[in-house]
């Protein structure tokens, strides 16, 4: 049973009055009052990118394949539960969304047997040119495109259109959508705090929604964590969903803090992208990993082109180089020690997983239950790969 409850937050003028109170007290952690009551997620939920053509496009007979899979896959594995997708109005500007919908009612799903996500802030507009102008080179074959609509009727405008998209069925589920690209995108400090206002006016339009009963949980979904944090202290969340964050290959300190603090409050963290876009899972064991289905994704880290003659990526392709070549070494996949990494914190309450494959969908909850020895860890700390044991392998020595 899903379970949450209303949230409010501060109204902004308020709310950075206190953060301003708290620095001039030196305090270091500023939260209002915001124990929440905890949501119930199956470990495991699907990601939809695939069916926005992320990197690969395939044919709506195999996107229908998939989200048959996910459907017998979750009856057979997570007996009792309901069946978890995440999607956004981003993916594929609304694809995604729009075929999530048509299939769902094509396999006659109960709505009450489905548990939808829709990351809000990104809306359809009409293709300009030969390719979207987000995120260029990622989304595949798409006929429209998506621009940032952050605002109090900007996030409504959002959320009415994945109504539209989505059809008979409701996404429980709702939040800003990279919030942290709206603000980066900023010219100067008070273009920066203009944006910020609107990222909490367009809380405040989900907070309404959530209190005339057309949303059950409200969250976030951020590729910087540390802009998760800067929310944290402005707003209420029953869930966060970290991407690019928390991965076998980086975790840094400050990060753990952030969760712990969240752990602590009983808000859900979903962790996602664990294998930074697909790039950790390239040549796996079995030759074609899991999570990363084409040579393109491999050129990509967190959904940005590599060049190796920058310190930087040169650093992550060594780093990767030697990752795979322990996990060889020791018989495991890439694909499952990422996984069991991006499940060791203790609040973490589920992963979201994908797969352009219809037939390997089972071989992500596979692997999100998958234990992976002690001495994996261990040789990639020796190996100058990991600093610490997993928390979770700590706890269970």
């Amino acid at each position: 049973m899903f379970v949450c409850f209303r949230i409010d937050r501060l109204e902004s003028t308020r709310a950075q009055q206190y953060i301003r109170d708290c620095h001039s007290k030196g305090t270091s952690r500023c939260h209002v009052d915001k124990m929440v009551q905890p949501i119930t997620l199956p470990r495991v939920v699907f990601g939809t990118t695939t069916l926005g053509n992320l990197f690969v496009m395939p044919s709506d007979a195999e996107k229908s394949k998939l989200v048959e899979a996910w459907l017998d896959v979750t009856t057979a594995q997570l007996p009792r539960t309901q069946v978890a997708i995440d999607s956004a109005g981003k993916y594929g500007a609304g694809l995604a969304l729009e075929v999530l919908g048509r299939e769902l009612k094509r396999c006659a799903v109960d709505p009450n047997h489905v548990l939808i996500s829709n990351k809000l802030g990104w809306r359809r507009v009409p293709l300009q040119a030969s390719e979207p102008t987000f995120e260029p080179g990622v989304w595949l074959g798409l006929k429209h495109d998506a621009v940032q609509d952050i605002s109090y009727r900007g996030i409504l405008r959002c959320w009415e259109e994945g109504c539209e998209l989505l059809g008979d069925y409701t996404a429980q589920m709702l939040s800003v959508h990279d919030p942290d690209e709206y603000l980066a995108a900023a010219k100067d400090a008070d273009d920066r705090k203009r944006r910020l206002d609107d990222i909490l006016a367009a809380y405040d339009g989900l907070y309404d929604l959530q209190k005339q009963g057309k949303a059950q949980a409200i969250g976030i979904g951020c590729k910087d964590w540390r802009v998760v944090r800067e929310l944290d202290r402005l707003c209420k969340f029953d869930w966060v969903m970290l991407a690019n964050s928390f991965t076998v290959m980086s975790h840094p300190k400050e990060l753990l803090e952030l969760m712990d603090s969240l752990s602590e409050r009983n808000i859900a963290i979903i962790n996602s992208a664990v294998l930074h876009g697909g790039f950790l899972s390239r040549g796996s064991l079995s030759g074609e990993s899991v999570d990363n289905e084409t040579t393109n994704r491999c050129e990509y880290f967190d959904y940005r082109p590599m060049n190796p003659q920058e310190p930087s990526d040169a650093a992550k392709l060594d780093w990767r180089t030697r990752f795979l070549s322990l996990c060889q070494g020791y018989g495991v996949s890439p694909f499952d020690v990422a996984v069991a990494y991006g499940l060791s914190h203790p609040g973490i309450r589920s992963i979201a997983l994908s797969t352009s494959r219809h037939d390997r969908v089972a071989s992500l909850v596979d692997a999100a239950n998958k234990h992976v020895p002690e001495s994996v860890w261990n040789a990639m700390i020796d190996n100058g790969l990991l600093d610490a044991l997993p928390l979770t392998s700590t706890n269970s020595s």
